[in-house]
């Protein structure tokens, strides 16, 4: 499963000790403030990224499901800048950071790969932000209708409406509307 998922980094990836681990959901990953020591591929479930306001309020960063690198920025931090926490049942495997950074030294493919992949992970963040920006619903569906293609199969409606920061039943309206 990880290959499919990490098929662009896999190769580079192979012989570089990693460690999988599980996590119930609420079980935090790591918290904000924590060293970063490892980098962390989700491979099933879901993990969000999560920085508290001073009002406690909580801003998720990230939302990270199987196929993602967790907190990719964290590669070239010191700390963990929010807390990552299992929304879900999740599997995620640990890379060393010290070990990715030198095999990244090591074999510029994997730097050239991951730099592809966090540049597409920074296109999708720029898009949400967009997306959140808009003002109806049906601008919202259009807009994602217009960088998907699609609307996802009928059981993945509650986690679009997730996506577009609308109640699900919002969504169901705009969807009939349109049929």
């Amino acid at each position: 499963m990880i290959a499919i998922m990490f098929d662009d980094l896999d190769p580079f990836l192979q012989d570089v000790a990693r460690r999988e681990l599980a996590f119930e959901p609420d079980e935090a990953v790591f918290r904000q403030g924590d060293e970063v020591r490892q980098m962390f591929f989700v491979t099933a479930g879901a993990v969000h990224l999560v920085r508290h306001q001073e009002s406690g309020a909580p801003i998720v960063l990230q939302r990270a499901g199987p196929g993602a690198i967790l907190a990719e920025a964290s590669l070239y931090s010191d700390t963990y800048h929010c807390d990552a926490v299992a929304v879900a049942k999740s599997a995620l495997w640990a890379v060393s950071k010290p070990a990715l950074l030198a095999r990244m030294e090591q074999r510029p493919a994997l730097a050239a790969a991951l730099i592809r992949r966090f540049a597409h992970e920074l296109q999708h963040a720029r898009f949400h932000a967009e997306l959140l920006s808009m003002k109806t619903v049906a601008a919202r569906l259009d807009a994602w209708l217009g960088w998907h293609g699609a609307l996802p199969a009928r059981g993945e409606w509650m986690r679009l409406s997730a996506e577009l920061g609308v109640s699900p039943e919002a969504l169901y309206r705009e969807i009939a509307k349109r049929r």
